[in-house]
């Protein structure tokens, strides 16, 4: 599995990697035998000492640095520098969802992508209009890059073995993602959050108080539709009538 991943990852000599929660280090072994330097961030002091004996000839090298830090926390200038970085990490299932989403949106040296994720997570990440699982993980990820299920991870593999399965998703960031207003991320964010608060509503009722159903009709969506129908294409149609109005009231 550590050789499908950084297979996948599509890794290689002076590549930066950020590999988030390597635990014991097998995974920071794999990408640091690809020639990519490596910067390894765990949370749990206690497993320092054992990922340091596993892995640490590697800082010897120059080509891994290990940070002990919650990597919502971290100085981002200082770790990333002025390069382009690939993100490999078995991600903690708690807060998947959450960091990718924010990393995203906060670090756009951040550009591809291969997590291990909880299964439902990863089909909520990667889902279009009309299934089940779409919802707000899947407009606002669409948002800033394209991303698809790419593996499955057997519950055998893990020790203790999970009651859950998981999926490796590949993540790419799109040119020009983060060339967009700032304001442009935070109103669409606000419209499908609060569409989705309110799934079997139709959007005229949804989003009253934000966008009524001429500001839809002028977006092109018709207001009796709901929000699990709409794509990114309607979202961004919709932000830009709301923002356009609002500016013509000021």
């Amino acid at each position: 599995m550590v050789d499908k991943i950084v297979r996948l990852a599509g890794v290689g000599t002076d590549d930066h990697v950020l590999e988030i929660g390597p635990g014991l280090g097998s995974l920071t072994e794999g990408l640091c035998a690809t020639g990519a330097r490596v910067v390894a961030v765990e949370i749990d002091r206690h497993l320092i000492p054992a990922l340091t004996d596993q892995v640490g000839h590697h800082e010897e090298s120059g080509r891994l640095t290990i940070i002990n830090a919650d990597v919502r926390e971290l100085d981002w200038p200082s770790v990333l520098g002025d390069h382009r970085w690939a993100v490999v990490a078995n991600l903690p299932y708690n807060i998947a969802t959450p960091l990718i989403l924010d990393l995203l949106a906060e670090q756009p040296q951040l550009e591809r992508w291969v997590v291990m994720v909880q299964r439902e997570a990863g089909e909520r990440l990667v889902s279009d209009p009309g299934s089940r699982t779409y919802g707000i993980p899947s407009v606002l990820l669409a948002y800033w890059a394209d991303a698809r299920i790419v593996g499955s991870v057997p519950a055998e593999l893990f020790l203790p073995k999970p009651n859950v399965e998981s999926v490796l998703v590949e993540i790419r960031r799109r040119p020009g993602a983060a060339d967009a207003p700032d304001y442009e991320f935070a109103l669409l964010s606000r419209l499908v959050r609060t569409a989705f608060g309110q799934r079997r509503k139709m959007l005229r009722k949804s989003l009253a108080g934000m966008a009524d159903g001429d500001q839809l009709e002028t977006a092109g969506i018709d207001p009796t539709r709901r929000p699990e129908e709409l794509g990114l294409e309607h979202w961004l149609r919709l932000t830009a009538t709301v923002a356009d109005e609002a500016s013509g009231r000021t």
